[in-house]
């Protein structure tokens, strides 16, 4: 049985992050804000993927698996790579934040950071990744989350900002 939960959690708890995640995305973001939206979540998305490989080829704190060097089965599915930084918790930390910074929503972003450490957990207890492996999944994602730090706040979301004044057609002077 602890070892269903184990599994659910590490693996099962992705699904509604996923779910929760588009769901937020892709409704509660205004029409007139979503082109760079998802501009700033592709691109904080990107960098993350993009760091979190170039990080892992050049530093891996182990060259096994925590299942490995115990000789014990796997807890969860994975990869076939030493393991650093874990790609679950960096997808659900991206995830997380995209949702945090993109619509504001404080619960479901709540329950989205309570899934993600779900998530990071159940990675630890599969033994398919140590605590470094996990923290350094987060803190690649907080890298890919500063495409969110050039984002304008909105005073009033249901208004778009005029870049520039419209002109009259007319006369040329």
């Amino acid at each position: 049985m602890s070892e269903l939960l184990i599994k659910l959690s590490a693996d099962g708890a992705v699904v509604p992050i996923v779910l929760i995640g588009a769901w937020a995305l892709l409704f509660k973001i205004p029409l007139n804000q979503k082109y760079r939206a998802y501009c700033r979540i592709l691109l904080a998305g990107l960098t993350a993927y993009a760091a979190a490989k170039l990080i892992g080829s050049v530093y891996q704190p182990e060259l096994q698996r925590p299942f490995e060097l115990l000789g014990a089965e796997a807890g969860a599915s994975f990869l076939n790579n030493p393991g650093f930084p874990s790609d679950h918790v960096l997808f659900c930390t991206a995830i997380t934040l995209a949702v945090w910074f993109e619509t504001r929503l404080k619960t479901v972003t709540g329950v989205l950071v309570g899934l993600t450490a779900l998530v990071a957990v159940g990675r630890v207890l599969a033994l398919v990744h140590s605590p470094v492996d996990v923290l350094g999944g987060i803190a690649i994602a907080l890298i890919g989350g500063l495409w969110y730090l050039q984002r304008e706040p909105a005073k009033n979301p249901a208004t778009v900002k005029q870049w520039s004044k419209p002109v009259k057609a007319g006369k040329i002077s």
